[in-house]
């Protein structure tokens, strides 16, 4: 199948658009009525929604690995059940190293009203003290890899939709 998108000015049209969106929508997120932030008491851990979380991260994070790519092997053909297999980790792999770098940071931002910012990227600034959490109860971190798990299975459930019928590197192109 050929690529189609090798034409100069759709290049330059979503390079355009791109900045467009990340430099004019902090401009209109400007709120000049905004009430001076609320210092919240004390800001503490709970253990139980700190354990909640994790225990609810690793459920989602077994949804995916094992469960979803066990799922999606025994649904193809034998000779390729390590293909579909590899597939999930390989997802799961990419996804996280893009959560970290980047998705949090566009995700939970502040900067604008559709697309946050880029202060947290390489996830600068969470630490075991910051909370995100809409109860300041669990560190950000947990919060963090609360979130990324399921911005792991959401691409992995397309696998199914193309296993057997695509190849490993157009894979990583298309979930990166």
């Amino acid at each position: 199948m050929r690529f189609y998108f090798n034409n100069m000015s759709f290049k330059l049209g979503f390079v355009m658009l791109w900045f467009a969106l990340m430099w004019v929508t902090p401009v209109f997120a400007a709120d000049t009525n905004a009430a001076a932030p609320v210092a919240v008491a004390e800001q503490k851990v709970d253990s139980g929604n700190t354990a909640w979380m994790l225990t609810s991260t690793a459920l989602v994070l077994f949804m995916t690995v094992p469960g979803l790519a066990l799922f999606y092997a025994g649904m193809v053909r034998s000779k390729n059940v390590l293909s579909v297999l590899m597939q999930c980790f390989a997802i799961t792999s990419l996804v996280t190293v893009l959560w970290a770098v980047i998705g949090y940071s566009l995700v939970f931002g502040s900067a604008g009203p559709y697309i946050g910012g880029l202060e947290k990227i390489f996830l600068m600034g969470v630490t075991l003290d910051s909370f995100k959490s809409p109860a300041h109860s669990i560190p950000e971190t947990v919060f963090m890899t609360f979130q990324m798990t399921f911005a792991i299975i959401t691409p992995a459930l397309i696998v199914g939709a193309f296993a057997e019928r695509m190849k490993f590197s157009a894979l990583l192109i298309f979930m990166g």
